[in-house]
């Protein structure tokens, strides 16, 4: 059988999406390994499937590059948001999507009839070890000496529906980072793996973030991981709490609020192409 996909990334975090609200897709997990080759096949960070849900506008299911199920993506829930208005024709300045790790609400913002942008209420960060999870003694993870392919760093541990590992570094891009990610991702202390953002405070309220994603390797961007960024940057005492975070990333620009705890991300989503794929 022939199924419609469409190709939707924000800020260059690629993925495949299906509607699955009247139909179903059979095997989305070996499915998202075949199709997220980028020499093969479609290409993608993995595969998302839009489906119907009794709490909220939809269910997002999010299925990485090597078929590991993900609980929440920044990125994915606001091209979500984006299909669900342009697509599916649910024309709403506020939408809901029910994901693994709860309803999140996201704020639209359009234009004759094109989102421009999307807020999202990311909800609480988590910051108790055993949230992340993350097996470290004490009430939170900040700051934390860590020892990684024979180098030392200082992380800092936020989940935000799924677990990230903050690093700050004097360049990003100056990190193996498929040598190092690879060593945080898979260090036993993660029980869940971890995602890892090595990021520079570049000035007030700014970041320069690169992000080594659980399941997909380096990506261009990670919400979820920006949101991270910014939770570390304030505990650290980088930036500021309740003021915008500019995060930059190798695909474009997030902009975080951390403020009683709780996490607001902004930025944009964007249609690629779409088309049809044999399954």
């Amino acid at each position: 059988m022939e199924r419609t996909f469409y190709k939707l990334h924000g800020i260059g975090n690629d993925y495949i999406y299906f509607d699955c609200m009247e139909e179903p897709l059979r095997n989305p997990d070996a499915l998202a390994v075949r199709l997220s080759d980028r020499r093969f096949s479609v290409g993608g960070d993995g595969v998302i499937t839009v489906e119907p849900s009794d709490k909220a506008d939809a269910f997002m299911h999010i299925y990485n590059a090597d078929g590991s199920e993900g609980k929440m993506c920044g990125n994915g829930i606001r091209c979500v948001g984006k299909f669900l208005y342009e697509i599916k024709k649910i024309q709403k300045d506020v939408l809901t999507v029910e994901t693994l790790a709860g309803v999140k609400t996201l704020h639209i913002t359009a234009k004759n009839g094109e989102v421009l942008l999307v807020s999202v209420d990311m909800g609480a960060a988590q910051l108790a070890p055993a949230e992340i999870p993350a097996q470290f003694e004490g009430d939170k993870i900040v700051a934390q000496p860590f020892e990684a392919e024979g180098e030392e760093y200082e992380i800092t541990c936020v989940s935000m529906g799924n677990p990230h590992c903050v690093v700050f570094v004097n360049d990003p891009y100056d990190i193996d980072i498929e040598r190092v990610g690879s060593a945080f991702e898979n260090d036993m202390r993660f029980p869940e793996r971890v995602n890892t953002e090595f990021v520079k405070y570049v000035g007030r309220n700014e970041l320069l973030m690169r992000v080594w994603e659980r399941g997909s390797g380096e990506t261009w961007a990670c919400g979820t991981g920006a949101c991270a960024a910014a939770v570390a940057a304030v505990l650290n005492g980088y930036c500021e709490e309740g003021e915008e975070i500019t995060v930059h990333l190798r695909g474009g620009d997030l902009v975080i609020v951390y403020e009683d705890g709780n996490v607001t991300m902004t930025g944009p989503a964007s249609f690629a192409f779409t088309g049809t794929v044999r399954i």
